[in-house]
């Protein structure tokens, strides 16, 4: 067993336990699920946007601890002043070190941001979970969901007000389950096998993502010059989280590459052609 297959195992269990415990309707009781959700796609692809999702993550299964000493709230709002276009926190615990309060903490901190709740969405649940916790966008992994789970969950999610990236890695993930039900596609460029990481993956899927989605590249971004060469492959989108989260102050790291960027291309925005 692999660890998406282990991390899937114990989402299942988790989701279990975490129904028993809270009802749907009582989600749907909660203050946030009554508030209209922030749209990702058009933060991202607005003239004046960097175009990223700045993430706050703890820990990951890879890495192992990554940044435990910061503050939730005050790590996003630093993001969002630094020119982050939307936020992406991780609600998953075990792996890697999210909670439910992170996500209510950004929600609190950012109202005008729209934010991903970053997890393995497995279960219908999930999407209420969401939206009470005061997400907009949720992220579906081709890697560990059928073409009809990603079709039904982002149907679903589209219901409740929510936007849907669709992760995908390789050729055969993306041309499995692409729906026009979901938002965004992102190319996440770090191998689950062997959690190598290469922006080739990125570059490789471009041409096969259609101009219709939003697309975001993944893992492995720590520079200007290799954002502003995606950019020219078609990317909108960039979520970065371990590059900032590595290091005593993740919002001024994104302050220092959106100046590498503006000093790099002067005229950047995401609807600049390069």
């Amino acid at each position: 067993m692999n660890i998406l297959e282990q991390i899937v195992q114990h989402k299942r269990s988790e989701v279990a336990q975490r129904r028993a415990g809270t009802s749907a309707r009582e989600l749907e009781q909660h203050p946030s699920f009554k508030r209209t959700p922030l749209s990702a796609r058009q933060a991202i692809t607005a003239a004046d946007s960097t175009g990223i999702i700045a993430e706050f993550k703890r820990k990951s299964p890879s890495k192992g601890i990554i940044n435990a000493s910061v503050s939730v709230a005050e790590t996003t709002k630093g993001y969002v002043q630094a020119g982050a276009a939307c936020l992406s926190v991780l609600t998953d615990e075990p792996y890697f070190g999210g909670t439910p309060d992170d996500l209510l903490a950004a929600r609190q901190a950012n109202p005008a941001t729209p934010i991903l709740r970053k997890d393995f969405i497995i279960d219908p649940y999930q999407l209420l979970e969401a939206k009470a916790w005061g997400a907009d966008l949720i992220l579906l992994i081709a890697a560990c969901l059928s073409p009809e789970e990603v079709s039904s969950l982002s149907r679903l999610a589209h219901d409740l007000g929510l936007e849907v990236l669709l992760e995908v890695h390789d050729e055969d993930e993306l041309d499995r389950t692409l729906t026009d039900t979901v938002d965004l596609v992102g190319v996440n460029n770090r191998n689950l096998k062997t959690f190598v990481t290469s922006v080739d993956t990125s570059l490789r899927l471009a041409e096969r993502i259609p101009d219709t989605f939003v697309r975001v590249t993944e893992s492995g971004l720590q520079d200007a010059a290799t954002m502003l060469m995606l950019r020219e492959a078609g990317y909108q989108g960039f979520l970065i989280g371990e590059a900032f989260m590595r290091t005593p102050s993740p919002a001024d790291a994104l302050a220092g590459l959106v100046a590498d960027l503006r000093r790099q291309t002067p005229s950047f925005t995401n609807n600049h052609t390069l």
